[in-house]
């Protein structure tokens, strides 16, 4: 997990915000080697191609990360076909934009509505895909855990781009690994995101993840926008034309450099009759040549479709989260049953907090303030998991974050 903001707001103006969670796969140190490679490259080589629109930035970054994580499994046998997932999320003047490898997603959570922006590049979703069913439609053997595609593995992957998606004041997004969307369903998502504050929403969430068996490497991002500054329509109409600019001139002055140079060196070498050494020198200016014009014209396409209109399909799904009356039922049973096990277990906890949270819940409830009562709930479960934590802390702390925004 990562988290870039911008220092400054002509760096804003360039590159904007950027959050990524990669879960890792393959044995243990592999996969975790996998994810630190992917973090520690996409930020670093997305910010390095200033002259670059962030699309395209953010493509190449997560190339550059595929072919060093492939070299670093391709030089040790404990770490070979070692991959992980990647799901990028930047918030930019024109909107955000997401590249996403994997069964991570990225969600957006407005006014109640949780969308998710991402496709499951799994078994499961690409059989759904291209059989055109319905979820409830699928078949229950087919196995839920098979990723098709991911980072490292192979030479080369397929990155999705999706975006520009608006931003508007009180937009929450949600960025998360396997570990919370398998066992969390996206009702409660949504409704924990959009009635809990930021970083008291991914405990949560982590916490209810962890009752249900998750592992300790539960990966969450909660960033909220909270501020005019970055809604969409605020920058003026100026970026975009700089955008598209900048794709048409995509080519660093070195790559013409290189072709003026290797073409000199041809001629001058057919001058003095060095025919074989001649025809090398043309043939390595052809390619350099053919780089060139994939560079500008096949990359500019995704820059200047940006530019024109939406990148990808997304949102893929969408969900109604508003809290209502079951809502509350279903966290007041959740917690009961932390309850009942944390006297099963004999888990040494001051019942106080808890107790009180419970009986704001019910007024809530009872009054029809459905948020103020799964804000309650919410509390009782981060109370009681705290408690606990503190008796038996792991040796690293949950992988998470939670971020307002202005």
């Amino acid at each position: 997990m990562v988290t870039v903001l911008a220092s400054s707001q002509a760096l804003w103006m360039k590159r904007g915000h950027l959050f990524m969670v990669a879960d890792g796969m393959g044995a243990h140190a592999a996969g975790e080697l996998a994810s630190k490679l992917a973090t520690d490259i996409v930020p670093l080589s997305y910010n390095k191609m200033i002259n670059l629109s962030p699309p395209e930035a953010l493509l190449m970054a997560i190339d550059d990360a595929n072919s060093q994580v492939f070299s670093r499994g391709q030089a040790n046998d404990d770490f070979r076909g070692m991959g992980t997932t990647v799901s990028t999320l930047v918030f930019t003047p024109e909107g955000a934009i997401i590249g996403h490898v994997g069964d991570s997603r990225v969600y957006r959570l407005r006014q109640h509505q949780l969308e998710q922006l991402t496709f499951d590049h799994s078994l499961l979703w690409e059989f759904r895909e291209a059989a055109r069913i319905s979820k409830s439609e699928l078949p229950e053997n087919i196995p839920k855990n098979i990723i098709t595609r991911s980072l490292g593995p192979g030479k080369s992957v397929r990155v999705d781009l999706e975006g520009p998606f608006q931003l508007q004041v009180g937009d929450t997004f949600l960025l998360c690994s396997d570990g919370l969307s398998g066992l969390v369903s996206d009702d409660e998502l949504g409704t924990i995101i959009s009635c809990v504050p930021p970083k008291e929403a991914v405990q949560t969430l982590v916490d209810l993840a962890n009752l249900r068996g998750g592992p300790d490497n539960i990966t969450v991002i909660v960033a909220q926008i909270t501020g005019p500054e970055l809604a969409h329509g605020e920058s003026s109409g100026k970026e975009s034309r700089e955008v598209e600019g900048r794709c048409k001139t995509a080519v660093h002055w070195s790559v013409w450099f290189l072709i003026m140079l290797f073409g000199l060196a041809t001629l001058g070498l057919l001058a003095v009759g060095q025919t074989v050494l001649g025809l090398l020198g043309l043939v390595a200016t052809l390619a350099i040549g053919v780089m060139a014009i994939v560079r500008r014209y096949f990359k500019a396409e995704i820059v200047e479709q940006f530019a024109q209109g939406p990148l990808g399909k997304g949102p893929y799904t969408s969900r109604d989260c508003t809290p209502d009356g079951s809502t509350s039922a279903h966290l007041a049973d959740i917690v009961e049953q932390l309850r009942i096990a944390a006297d099963a277990g004999a888990w040494t906890v001051d019942w106080q907090k808890f107790d009180e949270s419970g009986t704001e819940a019910q007024r809530a409830t009872e009054r029809h303030d459905y948020t103020a009562a799964v804000k309650e709930h919410c509390h009782s479960i981060r109370s009681v998991m705290e408690q606990v934590r503190r008796q038996n802390r792991p040796k690293s702390a949950p992988n998470d974050a939670g971020l307002d925004l202005c």
